[in-house]
């Protein structure tokens, strides 16, 4: 048996339940992890509400993607995987199928990375997420380098941080916006070369203004919804405008037409598109642990929270008041 959590039908934080559960032992191509950190995501919030890209299709429900632990066990077919490896567990799964928000529970194999020297389990759990989502848009899908310009909207969440990173690590000038001023400094600290307020300023003038009237080849965009338009109007000629999340929460037009159909690409991507292709996963993974390993990449983490404090780490995630990421550890 083992302590996880669960919810039995859509709510807000109060539905989620620590209860006793049968944990199994890992079938084919899974290994049981001794979970020690999990890092929290919007996502699992949006899935808990019942506004997630995917609903539950069974109550009770499991919750997390991102968690680091050692294994304790694995099942057959699994290689690359040993018992007693310290690993964190990437989002490359359904928690339809699986949920990390335990004290231990069963992966994947696919989905399990190993934890590079150095790197605690707070860490470890902080990490995947966010690094992979950003190299994967920005990299492996949009080709970013040396010279170019990206926007990134929700700067301060740990993927908007994590993207300052990258884009510094290839040569790319990260230009941050945020809604007010109170980020600014910890977002130049960061490593952001440039920080919208847009409370105070107009983003596409201060864009335009700061490249020279040419745009960003890249917008990195969190948030969707109206927005998009304003944002539509940075991209430069044959620029991408990549949308990761909607936490507007409302309609997303294509802002194409309205804006005399312009060379402009706009499209979605989940990390899914890196993590659930092993060779991608694969050239993330090394592209991550090398800027771990070289210092280059530093996963900031903004407040922890035990297990037992998991619904208090879901209203800190809905209040929108971090900078970095949210981490629960577990006790055993």
């Amino acid at each position: 048996m083992t302590v996880a959590v669960r919810f039995h039908e859509y709510g807000g934080p109060e539905v989620l339940r620590l209860e006793s559960v049968e944990v199994g032992e890992p079938g084919p191509g899974e290994v049981l992890i001794r979970v020690d950190a999990i890092g929290v995501n919007r996502a699992e919030v949006l899935f808990r509400g019942g506004h997630y890209i995917e609903p539950v299709k069974e109550f009770p429900a499991r919750l997390g993607l991102e968690a680091a632990g050692v294994v304790e066990a694995i099942g057959a077919g699994v290689a690359g995987v040993e018992v007693g490896g310290r690993v964190s567990v990437v989002p490359a799964f359904s928690m339809n199928d699986y949920g990390v928000y335990a004290q231990r529970a069963i992966v994947p194999a696919a989905a399990v990375v190993d934890r590079p020297e150095g790197v605690g389990a707070v860490e470890g759990a902080a990490v995947w997420m966010p690094y992979v989502t950003a190299y994967g848009a920005l990299i492996e899908v949009g080709g970013m380098g040396a010279g170019d310009t990206v926007v990134l909207t929700a700067a301060s969440s740990s993927v908007g941080l994590a993207a300052i990173q990258v884009a510094r690590r290839v040569g790319a000038t990260p230009i941050a916006t945020t809604r007010s001023r109170a980020k600014r400094g910890a977002l130049l600290e960061a490593g952001a070369a440039e920080v919208i307020v847009t409370d105070e300023e107009d983003v596409a003038d201060r864009v335009l203004a700061l490249t020279a009237g040419r745009g960003a080849e890249f917008v990195f965009d969190a948030v969707a919804g109206p927005g998009v338009v304003d944002l539509a109007r940075v991209v430069a000629p044959g620029g991408t405008l990549f949308l990761y999340g909607a936490v507007s929460g409302l309609v997303t037009p294509f802002p194409g037409f309205d804006l005399g159909m312009p060379a402009l690409n706009m499209r979605t991507y989940t990390m899914h598109e890196t993590t659930r292709d092993p060779e991608r996963l694969r050239r993330a993974q090394a592209f991550v642990s090398s800027g771990l390993r070289t210092g280059a990449f530093r996963p900031v983490v903004d407040r922890t929270f035990a297990l037992d404090e998991i619904a208090a780490a879901h209203r800190y995630m809905e209040a929108g008041a971090q900078v970095g990421k949210i981490v629960v550890t577990v006790d055993h």
